[in-house]
C-alpha cells in the first residue's frame, strides 16, 4: 500500500473500554493476552489506538505497555492500519512485538527487528478438554518463594505474592519439594477467557508427565469459571505441543514474537555502524 493510501486511515488514541473490547472480540482467541490487559492489573499501563477506514469502521488496533523498555506491543487487524497507528500515534522506541508475520512485514520500514520466535496459539474449551489426573496441589501466596526458586531454573524470576493470589497456580511436590508448576498469564472473567503459562518442571523430573498434570489442573479450574482457555508454545517444542494436544488443546494460529527497534530513533541512527560491523564479521578470515 502506498503512503498516500495509508494516509486515508483515520487514527486516534482510544480509552473507552467498550470500544476497545468490541474490536478485540472480533478475534478473541487471537487477542487473548490483550483482553487480559483490558481489565487486568496492567490496564493502567496500556495505551490503545485504533485505525478507522474511510467509512468510519475500525480496521486495526495497537496496544503498547508503558514502562521500562522493551514493553509488549500488540497488533491486530489490517496490517496497513497497524502501520498507520505506529507511524503517527503509538510510537514506542523499543518494544516486544506480539503479532503475525503479516503485521511484521507491514511495519518493516518503521522498525528493525531481531530474529522472531514463532509460536503456536493453542486453545481449548469445555467440550474439548480432556483432563489428566495427578498428585497436584493448589498453590497460594505461601508458596511464592518456592515457586520463584523453581522458575529461576528457567525463564522467570521474582514473582510477587499477588501474582499467585490473583491467578491460578498448581504444583507437584516430590519429597516435599516443588518440582513442577503451571499458572496463568491473564484471567478475564468478564470476557470469558484466560491464558495459561509459566509451565516449568525441574530438569531432574522431566519426562514424568508433571507438566501435563499441572497444566491440566490449571485449565480445569479455569474452565469452571469461563468458556475459553489459551496458551502459547514454541513451534519447535514438539513434546509440549503433543502434551497440550492430549489435554484437548487445538492449534488456532501461528504467532510471531520479536524485539523491534524504531528506525527513526537512536537504533536507526546506529544502523550504518551496525551494518559495517556486520559486514566486517562476515568477511572471510
Amino acid at each position: 500500500m502506498t503512503a498516500t493510501a495509508r494516509s486515508e486511515y483515520r487514527v486516534r488514541n482510544v480509552a473507552d473500554r467498550d470500544q476497545i473490547a468490541a474490536f478485540l472480540r472480533t478475534d478473541r482467541l487471537y487477542a487473548a493476552y490483550a483482553i487480559g490487559d483490558l481489565d487486568g492489573p496492567a490496564r493502567s499501563r496500556a495505551a490503545w489506538a485504533l485505525a478507522f477506514a474511510g467509512d468510519g469502521s475500525p480496521v486495526a488496533l495497537a496496544m503498547h505497555h508503558e514502562g521500562l523498555v522493551p514493553q509488549p506491543l500488540f497488533l491486530m487487524g489490517d496490517p496497513d492500519g497497524c502501520r498507520a497507528i505506529l507511524e503517527s500515534t503509538l510510537r514506542p522506541r523499543d518494544a516486544y512485538l506480539q503479532a503475525t508475520e503479516e503485521h511484521a512485514a507491514a511495519i518493516s520500514d518503521v522498525y528493525d527487528w531481531e530474529l522472531p520466535l514463532t509460536m503456536l496459539r493453542m486453545v481449548v474449551d469445555r467440550d474439548r478438554f480432556v483432563p489428566f489426573a495427578g498428585p497436584v496441589e493448589r498453590l497460594g501466596a505461601r508458596d511464592v518463594e518456592e515457586l520463584n526458586r523453581l522458575y529461576q531454573l528457567g525463564f522467570r524470576t521474582g514473582f510477587p505474592a499477588s501474582v499467585v493470589e490473583d491467578g491460578v497456580y498448581y504444583g507437584v511436590r516430590v519429597g516435599g519439594a516443588l518440582v513442577s508448576a503451571a499458572g496463568t498469564h491473564v484471567v478475564n472473567p468478564r470476557e470469558g477467557i484466560a491464558v495459561v503459562g509459566n509451565v516449568m518442571t525441574d530438569t531432574a523430573h522431566r519426562g514424568s508427565d508433571y507438566a501435563k498434570m499441572v497444566t491440566s489442573a490449571v485449565t480445569a479450574e479455569l474452565l469452571t469459571r469461563l468458556p475459553d482457555v489459551a496458551l502459547n508454545v514454541h513451534t519447535t517444542n514438539g513434546p509440549a505441543i503433543a502434551a497440550y494436544a492430549r489435554l484437548g488443546y487445538r492449534t488456532y494460529r501461528d504467532l510471531s514474537e520479536r524485539l523491534v527497534h524504531r528506525r527513526d530513533g537512536g537504533w536507526g541512527l546506529m544502523r550504518p555502524i551496525r551494518e559495517a560491523l556486520r559486514m566486517t564479521w562476515l568477511r572471510p578470515r
